[in-house]
């Protein structure tokens, strides 16, 4: 079946691929005000347009068994939207600063070991610019600009609600430092279109990421002890081996963490899905 007539949509995620024969072509989800496509754009190189937050237009749609299509030629791409640009929120924005900042401080303010907390404060100020630029995913979850910040603040806001509901002692600042850099290496796996490097599949993240975090707190003279659980924390957020994880949560501040991350993700991931898409990631259709 093929659907014609000129279509606006805007691109919130983009896949490069290639066919078995070689040529490239590019799986782009796109949104409108009224529906979430996912489309294979035929022909189309990894640095070509659209990039993600772009505005596209279709004119042919091919739709075989649910599996839309069209080729490079009968697409256009247009420009980034401006503010007043009805679609320009279907791509959601970097957190501002403000919000970034006042997180930090609340859990701060639960915080007793006068080590870490001068650490926890000079890497969330470090941090900001760079995960405002990069997204944390390239299709999943929080797969925009800015989505790699976006989706750290919600597991930091998320924390410092749960944190004084706890009915056992907990060292927050270990969930602090671990959600900080449990995406770190993400910096390093994508550029900031989400389009993949090497690094992805020579390091990954959880590697880069511990090994930065396990340096940090080394040059800062923490306690070697006190370094293990922390790292730990970090290279368990993935929860089990099954999703790529090199541990599993042993420690309640670890099992903090990749419940947050989980929570964080499978939420997002939902957002960006239409009704009754499948999504293979959570293997279940989603409903609205």
């Amino acid at each position: 079946m093929i659907q014609t007539g000129i279509k606006e949509y805007l691109v919130t995620s983009r896949t490069n691929g290639t066919t078995r024969t070689g040529a490239p072509y590019a799986v782009l989800k796109c949104a409108n005000l009224t529906e979430t496509i996912n489309i294979s754009v035929w022909d189309l190189n990894p640095g070509d347009a659209p990039a993600i937050g772009q505005l596209v237009y279709f004119y042919n749609i091919k739709d075989n068994a649910g599996k839309k299509s069209c080729s490079s030629s009968e697409m256009k791409v247009g420009d980034m939207p401006l503010l007043d640009h009805p679609l320009y929120n279907v791509v959601p924005r970097p957190i501002r600063r403000d919000k970034w900042d006042d997180t930090i401080e609340k859990l701060v303010r639960y915080c007793s070991d006068a080590k870490l907390i001068p650490i926890i404060r000079d890497f969330a100020d470090k941090l900001f610019a760079p995960y405002s630029k990069y997204p944390a995913a390239s299709g999943i979850h929080h797969a925009f600009p800015g989505g790699l910040l976006n989706h750290t603040y919600q597991m930091l806001h998320m924390l410092e609600g749960l944190y004084p509901c706890l009915p056992y002692p907990v060292k927050v600042e270990r969930c602090i430092l671990a959600i900080l850099f449990h995406d770190y290496g993400k910096v390093y796996e994508y550029n900031s279109m989400g389009e993949t490097l090497e690094d992805m599949y020579l390091m990954g993240h959880i590697f880069i990421g511990a090994h930065k975090l396990n340096c940090v707190l080394e040059e800062k003279g923490v306690d070697a002890e006190e370094i293990k659980r922390i790292v730990h924390c970090v290279l368990a957020h993935h929860g089990t081996k099954e999703f790529g994880s090199p541990v599993f949560p042993c420690t309640q501040e670890a099992t903090i963490v990749n419940i947050l991350d989980l929570l964080s993700a499978r939420t997002d991931t939902m957002e960006g899905a239409g009704n009754m898409e499948m999504c293979g990631a959570l293997c279940t259709r989603v409903v609205k």
